[in-house]
């Protein structure tokens, strides 16, 4: 690991470390940062605006995990450990053990934009650096930590599943749902919203796709999953639309927004 790289380490740990000692900030369960890293302070603006899950797409570089939207646009100092690992570490260390103090477990979704086998060798040993903190999944429990990691992308599911325990999860997808995997495997069900319906937020939500919507949610919840969808329209209707169907994760670019969203439902 080169100097330069072990000195964003430690700055992003010190701005996550002094966080703690700002005012506590409500945690709301619901909120997903979406593409998360492209704001200002990766991650710590999601945490300072209370949301409990935030996404971040990897790339394998050279033997290096690094976060970016896109290939041509990586830069090798902005490494998944020194924008999200080791910043949540120095969170749990800080407030007892949670991201936010006595706050649920937060998940950190990874999206493999590289080849799925090759990026999850390269993950596996660095997540047990930070076992610590993380859930312990096997195929009949899941023993919450303070963050959650979870698979997406191109997820090589028939090598994570295996072992007899995991330090993450799968982000499973609708048609999983037909499948044998169970909760303790596939946590999380993602799916793009205009793969499932049409309705857009313009106009009032379709009573025969509410109804689809809330089928869904139960259909998910029964099997003891949560549920997000991706690329949600950006219309003002569409987060009280979902929200009431109790979908589990909203996303959002915005998180300020999202945030004052999910306070007022409350």
């Amino acid at each position: 690991m080169s100097v330069r790289v072990c000195v964003v380490l430690g700055l992003m740990a010190l701005l996550a470390a002094g966080a703690g000692a700002q005012e506590a900030v409500a945690p709301l369960e619901r909120g997903h940062s979406h593409n998360d890293y492209f704001r200002a302070r990766p991650l710590l603006d999601a945490l300072d605006n209370g949301l409990c899950s935030v996404e971040a797409d990897i790339y394998l570089v050279d033997g290096a995990l690094l976060v970016a939207h896109d290939r041509d646009k990586v830069d090798p100092e902005k490494t998944l450990e020194a924008l999200y690992l080791a910043p949540l570490r120095a969170r749990v260390q800080a407030h007892g053990g949670r991201v936010y103090r006595d706050g649920p477990s937060v998940t950190l979704l990874i999206d493999f934009k590289s080849e799925g086998e090759a990026t999850w060798a390269v993950l596996k040993p660095l997540l047990a650096q930070y076992r610590e903190m993380l859930t312990v999944f096997t195929d009949s429990a899941t023993v919450p930590g303070a963050v959650t990691v979870i698979v997406s992308g191109d997820r090589p599911t028939d090598t994570i599943l295996p072992d007899a325990e995991r330090l993450a999860g799968i982000d499973g997808r609708i048609a999983d749902l037909d499948g044998a995997y169970t909760a303790h495997q596939m946590p999380l069900i993602s799916e793009s919203w205009g793969s499932v319906f049409a309705w857009k937020g313009k106009d009032a939500f379709p009573e025969a796709e509410r109804k689809k919507l809330e089928a869904l949610v139960a259909r998910v919840h029964a099997r003891g999953q949560r549920l997000r969808f991706w690329a949600l329209p950006g219309r003002p209707a569409v987060w009280p639309a979902v929200h009431a169907a109790g979908v589990d994760l909203i996303n959002a670019d915005n998180v300020s927004k999202l945030r004052e969203f999910l306070l007022e439902q409350r």
